[in-house]
Formats: structure tokens, sequence, C-alpha cells
């Protein structure tokens, strides 16, 4: 942010900003609004438009086949969360 820029806003604005809230105050980042009603959106679209019962049997057949250990060992490493992040 340049310097003119800093005194056209509010006392407390950039603070909200870091904290994860928007101008008008609304909640955001970790358990955002906006996020979550853009994920219920895109799932529904989702199953409106995806065979679910199509995917459902072939996630099953993975998991029945030699693709298991590996579908298992994803599952591990997602649930772990992210590496921390190193020294460069």
């Amino acid at each position: 942010m340049n310097e003119q820029n800093q005194g056209s806003r509010q006392p407390g604005e950039e603070m909200k900003q870091s904290q994860g809230q928007d101008s008008q105050g609304s909640v955001e980042g970790e358990g955002s609004y906006t996020g979550t009603r853009r994920y219920n959106e895109h799932l529904k679209k989702h199953i409106e438009t995806q065979n679910t019962e199509e995917l459902a049997e072939k996630a099953k057949q993975a998991l029945e086949s030699d693709e298991r250990e590996e579908l298992e060992e994803a599952e591990r490493r997602a649930k772990r969360g992210p590496k921390p992040l190193g020294p460069d």
C-alpha cells in the first residue's frame, strides 16, 4: 500500500482487514460466511448435475481394488494437514 492511500483509510480499518474482516465488519477468514455460501452453492450444483450414485459406485470399486492402500494413505496425509513451511 502506498502512502497516499494510507490517509484515505478509517482508523482501525487496516486492523479489521488483517483480522479477516471486510470494511463492513462482516466476519471473513476461517469460518467465512462467503466461503460457506460458495461451498454450498457448488455442492448443490454438483449434486444436481452429476450422477452421484455412479460416482459412489466408482469410489466403492476403487476401495475394493488394489487402489485401496493408495487411497487410504492419501486420506491419512490429508488428515495430518499441510506440512509446516521450512527454511528456504
